[in-house]
Protein backbone atom coordinates (compact mmCIF):
# COMPACT_ATOMS: atom_id res chain seq x y z
CA UNK A 1 0.00 0.00 0.00
CA UNK A 2 1.11 3.46 -0.82
CA UNK A 3 2.75 5.37 2.09
CA UNK A 4 1.47 9.00 3.07
CA UNK A 5 3.20 11.51 4.98
CA UNK A 6 0.59 13.41 7.34
CA UNK A 7 0.16 17.36 7.19
CA UNK A 8 1.61 19.08 10.33
CA UNK A 9 -0.56 20.65 12.59
CA UNK A 10 -2.22 24.18 12.35
CA UNK A 11 -2.33 25.52 15.96
CA UNK A 12 -5.98 26.61 17.27
CA UNK A 13 -6.31 30.06 17.00
CA UNK A 14 -6.30 32.31 20.61
CA UNK A 15 -9.80 32.52 20.78
CA UNK A 16 -9.88 29.18 20.40
CA UNK A 17 -7.19 27.49 22.15
CA UNK A 18 -7.75 24.27 24.30
CA UNK A 19 -6.54 23.69 27.87
CA UNK A 20 -5.04 20.29 26.68
CA UNK A 21 -1.75 19.30 24.90
CA UNK A 22 -1.44 16.88 22.22
CA UNK A 23 -2.51 13.54 23.02
CA UNK A 24 0.39 11.36 24.19
CA UNK A 25 -1.65 7.63 23.25
CA UNK A 26 -4.84 7.00 21.64
CA UNK A 27 -7.66 8.40 23.72
CA UNK A 28 -11.02 6.42 24.21
CA UNK A 29 -14.14 7.59 24.97
CA UNK A 30 -17.14 5.65 26.64
CA UNK A 31 -19.78 5.65 29.51
CA UNK A 32 -21.89 3.92 31.58
CA UNK A 33 -24.90 5.17 29.99
CA UNK A 34 -24.92 2.64 27.30
CA UNK A 35 -24.74 -0.50 29.37
CA UNK A 36 -28.33 -1.65 29.78
CA UNK A 37 -29.90 1.42 27.55
CA UNK A 38 -32.09 0.06 24.59
CA UNK A 39 -34.29 1.10 22.41
CA UNK A 40 -36.70 -1.64 23.52
CA UNK A 41 -37.14 -5.07 23.40
CA UNK A 42 -37.83 -5.73 19.32
CA UNK A 43 -35.51 -2.72 18.13
CA UNK A 44 -32.48 -3.33 16.20
CA UNK A 45 -30.48 -1.30 18.80
CA UNK A 46 -31.55 -3.60 21.83
CA UNK A 47 -28.61 -5.66 21.10
CA UNK A 48 -24.79 -4.30 23.66
CA UNK A 49 -22.62 -2.43 21.90
CA UNK A 50 -20.10 0.31 23.48
CA UNK A 51 -20.76 -1.85 26.85
CA UNK A 52 -18.82 -4.85 25.28
CA UNK A 53 -15.72 -3.20 23.29
CA UNK A 54 -15.04 -1.46 26.76
CA UNK A 55 -15.62 -4.90 28.14
CA UNK A 56 -13.68 -6.69 25.57
CA UNK A 57 -10.85 -3.91 25.53
CA UNK A 58 -10.34 -4.26 29.33
CA UNK A 59 -10.28 -7.93 29.38
CA UNK A 60 -7.44 -8.19 26.66
CA UNK A 61 -5.75 -5.36 28.70
CA UNK A 62 -6.29 -2.79 26.39
CA UNK A 63 -7.35 -0.12 28.15
CA UNK A 64 -5.49 1.30 30.79
CA UNK A 65 -7.15 4.33 33.01
CA UNK A 66 -4.68 6.91 31.19
CA UNK A 67 -6.10 6.19 28.07
CA UNK A 68 -10.23 6.16 28.86
CA UNK A 69 -12.04 8.92 29.49
CA UNK A 70 -16.05 9.19 30.49
CA UNK A 71 -18.22 10.96 28.03
CA UNK A 72 -19.42 13.96 29.08
CA UNK A 73 -23.24 14.50 28.23
CA UNK A 74 -23.26 17.59 25.84
CA UNK A 75 -25.80 20.96 26.90
CA UNK A 76 -27.96 21.93 24.91
CA UNK A 77 -26.69 24.86 24.42
CA UNK A 78 -23.61 23.00 22.29
CA UNK A 79 -26.44 20.64 20.77
CA UNK A 80 -28.06 24.06 19.34
CA UNK A 81 -25.34 24.88 17.15
CA UNK A 82 -26.61 22.64 14.58
CA UNK A 83 -29.59 20.96 16.18
CA UNK A 84 -33.21 23.22 16.59
CA UNK A 85 -33.82 24.66 19.98
CA UNK A 86 -37.20 23.30 19.62
CA UNK A 87 -36.10 20.29 18.96
CA UNK A 88 -33.49 19.65 21.41
CA UNK A 89 -36.03 20.75 24.04
CA UNK A 90 -38.89 18.46 22.56
CA UNK A 91 -35.86 15.55 23.30
CA UNK A 92 -35.64 16.53 26.94
CA UNK A 93 -39.42 16.69 26.97
CA UNK A 94 -39.70 13.13 25.78
CA UNK A 95 -37.63 11.86 28.05
CA UNK A 96 -39.00 13.48 31.29
CA UNK A 97 -43.06 12.17 30.45
CA UNK A 98 -42.01 9.39 28.36
CA UNK A 99 -44.31 10.23 25.62
CA UNK A 100 -45.14 12.68 22.74
CA UNK A 101 -47.84 14.25 21.37
CA UNK A 102 -48.88 13.61 17.91
CA UNK A 103 -48.00 17.31 16.92
CA UNK A 104 -44.46 16.41 18.40
CA UNK A 105 -43.81 12.99 16.47
CA UNK A 106 -44.68 14.28 12.89
CA UNK A 107 -42.62 17.42 13.53
CA UNK A 108 -39.75 15.79 14.90
CA UNK A 109 -39.96 11.74 14.17
CA UNK A 110 -39.55 10.79 18.08
CA UNK A 111 -42.17 8.15 19.19
CA UNK A 112 -42.02 6.40 15.97
CA UNK A 113 -40.83 2.91 15.36
CA UNK A 114 -37.47 3.67 14.24
CA UNK A 115 -36.85 6.54 16.83
CA UNK A 116 -39.09 5.44 19.54
CA UNK A 117 -39.05 6.88 22.93
CA UNK A 118 -37.07 5.36 25.48
CA UNK A 119 -35.93 5.81 29.13
CA UNK A 120 -32.58 7.77 28.01
CA UNK A 121 -33.67 9.35 24.64
CA UNK A 122 -32.02 12.36 25.61
CA UNK A 123 -29.25 11.80 27.69
CA UNK A 124 -27.39 8.82 25.73
CA UNK A 125 -27.38 10.48 22.16
CA UNK A 126 -26.38 13.57 24.11
CA UNK A 127 -23.86 11.81 25.72
CA UNK A 128 -22.16 10.25 22.67
CA UNK A 129 -22.75 13.92 21.36
CA UNK A 130 -20.58 15.23 24.41
CA UNK A 131 -17.99 12.64 23.55
CA UNK A 132 -17.79 13.38 19.74
CA UNK A 133 -17.60 17.52 20.96
CA UNK A 134 -15.37 16.83 23.57
CA UNK A 135 -13.04 15.05 20.75
CA UNK A 136 -12.70 18.22 19.01
CA UNK A 137 -11.09 20.07 21.61
CA UNK A 138 -8.97 17.34 22.67
CA UNK A 139 -7.45 17.26 19.28
CA UNK A 140 -6.39 20.93 18.48
CA UNK A 141 -2.93 19.97 19.48
CA UNK A 142 -3.12 16.49 17.56
CA UNK A 143 -3.53 13.18 18.25
CA UNK A 144 -6.07 10.16 18.13
CA UNK A 145 -9.54 9.92 19.76
CA UNK A 146 -11.55 7.00 19.43
CA UNK A 147 -15.65 7.40 20.16
CA UNK A 148 -17.22 4.29 19.43
CA UNK A 149 -20.63 5.62 20.72
CA UNK A 150 -20.71 8.49 18.16
CA UNK A 151 -21.04 7.87 14.36
CA UNK A 152 -24.77 8.67 14.38
CA UNK A 153 -24.55 9.78 10.93
CA UNK A 154 -28.45 10.44 9.79
CA UNK A 155 -29.79 12.64 12.50
CA UNK A 156 -31.24 16.30 11.13
CA UNK A 157 -31.23 19.75 12.51
CA UNK A 158 -35.11 19.46 13.94
CA UNK A 159 -35.35 15.71 13.60
CA UNK A 160 -34.07 12.03 14.27
CA UNK A 161 -33.87 9.58 11.83
CA UNK A 162 -32.72 6.39 11.22
CA UNK A 163 -32.32 5.70 14.88
CA UNK A 164 -30.38 8.39 15.26
CA UNK A 165 -31.73 11.38 17.72
CA UNK A 166 -28.66 13.37 17.66
CA UNK A 167 -25.70 13.77 14.88
CA UNK A 168 -22.93 13.95 16.79
CA UNK A 169 -20.24 13.47 13.53
CA UNK A 170 -21.46 17.02 12.45
CA UNK A 171 -20.73 17.96 15.67
CA UNK A 172 -17.25 16.26 16.17
CA UNK A 173 -16.64 18.65 13.12
CA UNK A 174 -17.83 22.27 14.15
CA UNK A 175 -15.97 21.20 17.07
CA UNK A 176 -12.33 20.52 15.23
CA UNK A 177 -12.98 23.42 13.65
CA UNK A 178 -14.02 25.62 16.32
CA UNK A 179 -10.42 24.53 17.83
CA UNK A 180 -8.74 25.08 14.61
CA UNK A 181 -9.11 22.44 12.09
CA UNK A 182 -9.85 24.44 8.94
CA UNK A 183 -10.32 21.45 6.40
CA UNK A 184 -11.85 18.50 7.75
CA UNK A 185 -12.26 14.67 5.37
CA UNK A 186 -14.85 12.92 6.68
CA UNK A 187 -15.36 9.15 5.43
CA UNK A 188 -17.87 6.88 6.51
CA UNK A 189 -18.13 3.00 5.33
CA UNK A 190 -21.12 2.55 7.01
CA UNK A 191 -23.78 0.45 4.89
CA UNK A 192 -25.90 3.47 5.02
CA UNK A 193 -25.49 6.56 3.54
CA UNK A 194 -24.58 9.62 5.52
CA UNK A 195 -27.31 11.63 4.78
CA UNK A 196 -27.24 13.93 7.85
CA UNK A 197 -23.64 14.61 7.36
CA UNK A 198 -23.96 15.58 4.28
CA UNK A 199 -26.88 17.69 4.64
CA UNK A 200 -24.75 19.91 7.41
CA UNK A 201 -21.63 20.38 5.38
CA UNK A 202 -23.45 20.61 1.39
CA UNK A 203 -21.10 22.96 -0.58
CA UNK A 204 -18.33 23.24 2.02
CA UNK A 205 -15.31 23.62 0.33
CA UNK A 206 -13.19 23.02 3.25
CA UNK A 207 -14.92 19.40 3.91
CA UNK A 208 -14.63 16.47 2.02
CA UNK A 209 -16.97 13.85 2.51
CA UNK A 210 -16.61 10.27 1.01
CA UNK A 211 -18.94 7.68 1.72
CA UNK A 212 -19.31 3.93 0.68
CA UNK A 213 -22.82 2.47 1.30
CA UNK A 214 -24.85 -0.01 0.09
CA UNK A 215 -27.37 1.25 -3.16
CA UNK A 216 -30.79 0.98 -3.03
CA UNK A 217 -30.47 0.37 0.52
CA UNK A 218 -32.55 3.25 3.28
CA UNK A 219 -32.20 6.12 3.35
CA UNK A 220 -31.76 5.80 -0.88
CA UNK A 221 -29.59 8.88 -1.05
CA UNK A 222 -25.78 9.66 -1.72
CA UNK A 223 -26.44 8.42 -5.51
CA UNK A 224 -23.76 8.10 -7.91
CA UNK A 225 -24.26 11.39 -9.73
CA UNK A 226 -25.09 13.01 -5.77
CA UNK A 227 -21.96 15.27 -5.02
CA UNK A 228 -23.29 17.42 -2.25
CA UNK A 229 -22.12 20.75 -4.07
CA UNK A 230 -18.61 19.64 -4.77
CA UNK A 231 -17.88 18.05 -1.33
CA UNK A 232 -19.08 14.68 -1.34
CA UNK A 233 -17.89 11.99 -3.16
CA UNK A 234 -20.67 8.45 -3.09
CA UNK A 235 -20.06 5.42 -4.12
CA UNK A 236 -22.88 3.50 -3.81
CA UNK A 237 -21.62 -0.54 -4.15
CA UNK A 238 -23.69 -3.67 -4.67
CA UNK A 239 -24.99 -6.55 -2.83
CA UNK A 240 -22.25 -8.58 -1.65
CA UNK A 241 -19.42 -5.75 -1.68
CA UNK A 242 -16.02 -7.93 -0.77
CA UNK A 243 -12.84 -7.19 0.74
CA UNK A 244 -11.59 -7.21 -2.22
CA UNK A 245 -13.78 -4.81 -3.58
CA UNK A 246 -13.31 -2.27 -1.01
CA UNK A 247 -9.02 -2.65 -0.99
CA UNK A 248 -9.34 -1.19 -4.07
CA UNK A 249 -12.00 1.25 -3.24
CA UNK A 250 -9.24 2.09 -0.09
CA UNK A 251 -6.31 1.62 -2.52
CA UNK A 252 -7.89 3.82 -5.77
CA UNK A 253 -10.37 6.06 -4.21
CA UNK A 254 -10.35 7.51 -0.67
CA UNK A 255 -6.51 7.62 0.24
CA UNK A 256 -5.56 9.39 -3.07
CA UNK A 257 -8.32 11.63 -2.58
CA UNK A 258 -7.68 12.40 0.86
CA UNK A 259 -4.53 12.68 0.84
CA UNK A 260 -5.09 15.43 -2.36
CA UNK A 261 -7.59 17.60 -0.14
CA UNK A 262 -4.91 17.68 2.58
CA UNK A 263 -6.78 17.92 5.66
CA UNK A 264 -6.13 19.24 8.78
CA UNK A 265 -8.32 16.13 10.64
CA UNK A 266 -9.71 12.90 9.71
CA UNK A 267 -13.15 11.92 10.73
CA UNK A 268 -13.95 8.06 9.95
CA UNK A 269 -17.41 6.82 11.18
CA UNK A 270 -16.60 3.22 11.03
CA UNK A 271 -20.00 1.63 11.11
CA UNK A 272 -20.42 -2.37 11.66
CA UNK A 273 -22.99 -2.95 9.27
CA UNK A 274 -21.63 -3.55 6.60
CA UNK A 275 -20.21 -6.87 7.51
CA UNK A 276 -21.52 -10.34 5.88
CA UNK A 277 -23.38 -11.32 9.63
CA UNK A 278 -25.37 -8.00 9.69
CA UNK A 279 -29.24 -8.36 9.71
CA UNK A 280 -30.06 -5.43 8.16
CA UNK A 281 -27.44 -4.79 5.18
CA UNK A 282 -26.25 -6.97 2.61
CA UNK A 283 -22.89 -6.86 2.33
CA UNK A 284 -19.86 -9.10 2.30
CA UNK A 285 -16.70 -7.44 4.26
CA UNK A 286 -14.99 -9.23 6.83
CA UNK A 287 -13.92 -7.06 9.81
CA UNK A 288 -10.26 -6.90 8.50
CA UNK A 289 -11.53 -4.54 5.74
CA UNK A 290 -12.79 -2.17 8.08
CA UNK A 291 -9.28 -2.64 10.45
CA UNK A 292 -6.92 -2.18 6.68
CA UNK A 293 -9.22 1.43 6.30
CA UNK A 294 -8.53 2.31 9.94
CA UNK A 295 -4.80 1.96 9.94
CA UNK A 296 -4.63 3.59 5.96
CA UNK A 297 -6.29 6.72 7.15
CA UNK A 298 -4.70 7.28 10.35
CA UNK A 299 -1.45 9.03 9.14
CA UNK A 300 -3.28 11.11 6.42
CA UNK A 301 -3.89 13.92 9.39
CA UNK A 302 -2.80 15.28 12.51
CA UNK A 303 -5.89 14.90 14.05
CA UNK A 304 -7.74 11.23 13.83
CA UNK A 305 -11.03 10.68 14.72
CA UNK A 306 -12.66 7.34 14.64
CA UNK A 307 -16.43 7.16 15.66
CA UNK A 308 -19.12 4.19 16.01
CA UNK A 309 -22.21 3.69 13.69
CA UNK A 310 -24.37 1.11 12.28
CA UNK A 311 -24.30 -2.25 13.42
CA UNK A 312 -26.84 -4.61 14.83
CA UNK A 313 -25.38 -8.18 15.82
CA UNK A 314 -24.07 -7.92 18.95
CA UNK A 315 -20.92 -10.52 18.27
CA UNK A 316 -20.01 -8.66 14.74
CA UNK A 317 -20.01 -5.01 16.66
CA UNK A 318 -18.23 -5.80 19.71
CA UNK A 319 -15.60 -7.49 17.98
CA UNK A 320 -14.75 -5.34 14.92
CA UNK A 321 -14.34 -2.30 17.10
CA UNK A 322 -12.70 -3.76 19.71
CA UNK A 323 -10.52 -5.10 16.70
CA UNK A 324 -10.60 -0.82 16.28
CA UNK A 325 -9.29 -0.14 19.08
CA UNK A 326 -6.24 -2.51 18.31
CA UNK A 327 -5.18 -1.40 15.46
CA UNK A 328 -4.90 2.60 16.49
CA UNK A 329 -3.18 1.37 19.47
CA UNK A 330 -0.45 -1.26 17.69
CA UNK A 331 -1.57 -3.90 19.84
CA UNK A 332 -1.73 -7.76 18.05
CA UNK A 333 -5.17 -9.39 17.77
CA UNK A 334 -4.31 -12.60 19.19
CA UNK A 335 -5.43 -16.37 17.76
CA UNK A 336 -7.57 -17.19 20.50
CA UNK A 337 -9.16 -14.81 22.82
CA UNK A 338 -7.92 -14.91 26.67
CA UNK A 339 -10.82 -17.02 28.92
CA UNK A 340 -11.44 -13.56 30.43
CA UNK A 341 -12.60 -11.53 26.87
CA UNK A 342 -14.59 -15.08 25.74
CA UNK A 343 -16.56 -14.99 28.97
CA UNK A 344 -17.76 -11.29 27.78
CA UNK A 345 -18.39 -12.94 23.86
CA UNK A 346 -19.90 -15.98 25.35
CA UNK A 347 -22.26 -13.94 27.83
CA UNK A 348 -24.17 -11.72 25.20
CA UNK A 349 -27.41 -12.75 23.56
CA UNK A 350 -29.37 -11.87 20.47
CA UNK A 351 -32.90 -11.88 21.53
CA UNK A 352 -35.65 -12.23 18.68
CA UNK A 353 -33.36 -13.15 15.48
CA UNK A 354 -32.24 -16.33 13.97
CA UNK A 355 -28.66 -14.84 14.47
CA UNK A 356 -28.99 -15.65 18.17
CA UNK A 357 -30.01 -19.17 18.10
CA UNK A 358 -26.86 -21.04 17.22
CA UNK A 359 -24.09 -18.26 17.13
CA UNK A 360 -20.65 -20.00 15.71
CA UNK A 361 -18.09 -20.87 18.26
CA UNK A 362 -15.79 -17.82 16.37
CA UNK A 363 -17.75 -15.49 17.50
CA UNK A 364 -16.67 -16.20 21.10
CA UNK A 365 -13.04 -17.12 20.72
CA UNK A 366 -11.38 -14.96 17.99
CA UNK A 367 -11.56 -11.13 16.95
CA UNK A 368 -10.67 -11.13 13.43
CA UNK A 369 -12.96 -12.93 11.07
CA UNK A 370 -11.50 -14.99 8.28
CA UNK A 371 -11.01 -13.15 5.19
CA UNK A 372 -13.40 -12.66 2.71
CA UNK A 373 -11.59 -11.97 -0.66
CA UNK A 374 -13.83 -11.76 -4.40
CA UNK A 375 -13.63 -9.90 -7.74
CA UNK A 376 -13.96 -6.58 -8.51
CA UNK A 377 -16.73 -5.97 -10.23
CA UNK A 378 -16.70 -3.60 -13.46
CA UNK A 379 -19.68 -1.54 -12.12
CA UNK A 380 -17.18 -0.84 -9.05
CA UNK A 381 -14.36 -0.15 -11.46
CA UNK A 382 -16.09 2.30 -13.55
CA UNK A 383 -17.60 3.92 -10.52
CA UNK A 384 -14.23 4.51 -8.79
CA UNK A 385 -12.97 5.95 -12.19
CA UNK A 386 -15.59 8.18 -12.53
CA UNK A 387 -15.44 9.98 -8.96
CA UNK A 388 -11.55 10.10 -9.93
CA UNK A 389 -12.34 12.06 -12.66
CA UNK A 390 -14.65 14.15 -10.80
CA UNK A 391 -11.94 15.23 -8.21
CA UNK A 392 -9.27 15.39 -10.82
CA UNK A 393 -7.23 12.70 -9.27
CA UNK A 394 -4.93 11.38 -12.30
Amino acid sequence: MTQFTAAPTRPATADTASPFGPLEAPLFIGSEIYRGSSYGRMHPLRVPRVSTVMDLTRALGWLPAAQYQTSPRAKPAALRRWHSAKYVAALQAAERVQAVSEEVKARHHIGTISNPVFPEIYRRPATAAGGSILAGERLAQGGVIYNPAGGTHHGMPDRANGFCYLNDPVLAMLSLRHHGAERIAYVDIDAHHADGVEHGFAGDPDVLMISTHEENLWPKTGKLADDAGGSALNLPVPRGFNDSEMAYVLEELILPAVVNFAPDAVVLQCGADAVTEDPLAHLDLSNNAHWSVVAALRPLAPRYLVLGGGGYNPWSVGRLWTGVWAVLNGHEIPDRLPPTAEQVLRGLEFKGHRLGRNPPEHWFTTLRDDPRPGPVREQIREAVTLLRRRRGLR
